[in-house]
């Protein structure tokens, strides 16, 4: 049985490490203070973890007397150093929620669902010290549908992973695969997102606005805007025909039911989703920014 290291974070890295305790030789678990679940099922299964940023011989320090044949990371927090990448017999590979090299670093398909793709996938790489750089083992290629969430993209993602962690690791164990370099004249990163990253510019156009709303949708932190100096999350948006004056200003409300509908650089949003509806919206007044 292949003895494996795990690096993984989040929900989506316990639902996996959930899975892989079952059909693998787990040697140890290196994680993030924050993924709480991740740190109880290690407890729980007396498995050894380190719990915070592997960087500076950390994380190399508390794996480097366990012998593993692959290291696999899987939705993890951290960018890991060549101590721990050259440490399994056989490999380190990482899981990116992207068709690589497009899209390296973080929230890959939020900022695929912003940017108005029509695909996004999942990648299988060899970790190397640069971010996501590392060559492509295996690919698996997912439709974004039209009104598809950045959640609901990741649901996607979530029923891909473990069958294809599962597909690299009996390739690697049976030294049976091709490496196949990333083409960096077609690479693109893009960087963290924070909530305070997801305000709507009322004057882009409204495919942006629409786009930026759904890809940010609860249960993630959502796309905002201010009113009354009161911060609005909006989680949903549709495309309205009614009519305007192009002369109105951008962000202006120009009717409050059932909808409440802002006018835009080409055309009209209603708001269909507003997670708070405290608000007592009216006719001729505008959506603010923060630096109002």
């Amino acid at each position: 049985m292949l003895k494996l290291g795990i690096l993984c974070s989040g929900g989506l890295g316990y639902e996996i490490l959930n899975k892989m305790v079952d059909l693998y030789n787990v040697k140890f678990v290196l994680t993030d203070k924050g993924s709480e679940s991740i740190i109880k099922f290690c407890e729980e299964k007396e498995l050894p973890y380190f719990a915070g940023n592997p960087r500076n011989g950390k994380g190399f320090d508390f794996i480097k007397n366990i012998k593993v044949d692959i290291i696999a990371s899987i939705n993890y927090l951290f960018l890991i150093e060549e101590d721990i990448i050259n440490h399994p017999d056989k490999m380190a590979f990482n899981i990116h929620g992207s068709l690589l090299p497009k899209y390296r670093g973080r929230t890959p398909h939020v900022w695929a669902i912003i940017n108005d793709e029509k695909e996004t996938g999942i990648t299988a790489h060899k970790i190397e010290v640069g971010c996501d750089t590392g060559d492509i083992i295996e690919q698996i290629r997912i439709p974004i549908e039209n009104d598809d969430t950045g959640a609901k993209v990741l649901s996607k993602y979530a029923a891909k992973y473990f069958p294809l962690i599962k597909k690299v690791l009996n390739k690697i164990g049976q030294n049976d695969f091709n490496l196949i370099p990333q083409d960096e004249n077609k690479a693109t990163y893009f960087g963290k997102r924070t909530p305070k990253d997801g305000e709507i510019n009322w004057n882009w156009q409204r495919a942006r606005i629409r786009n930026w709303v759904r890809a940010q949708s609860n249960p993630y932190p959502g796309a905002f805007t201010f009113y009354n100096e009161e911060k609005v999350i909006i989680d949903e948006v549709k495309y309205s025909d009614f009519g305007f004056d192009s002369k109105i200003e951008n962000g202006t409300i120009i009717k409050v039911k059932p909808h409440v509908l802002v006018k835009t650089s080409n055309g009209v949003l209603a708001l269909t989703n507003i997670r708070s509806e405290r608000h007592n919206f009216v006719e001729g007044k505008k959506m603010q920014n923060e630096n109002r």
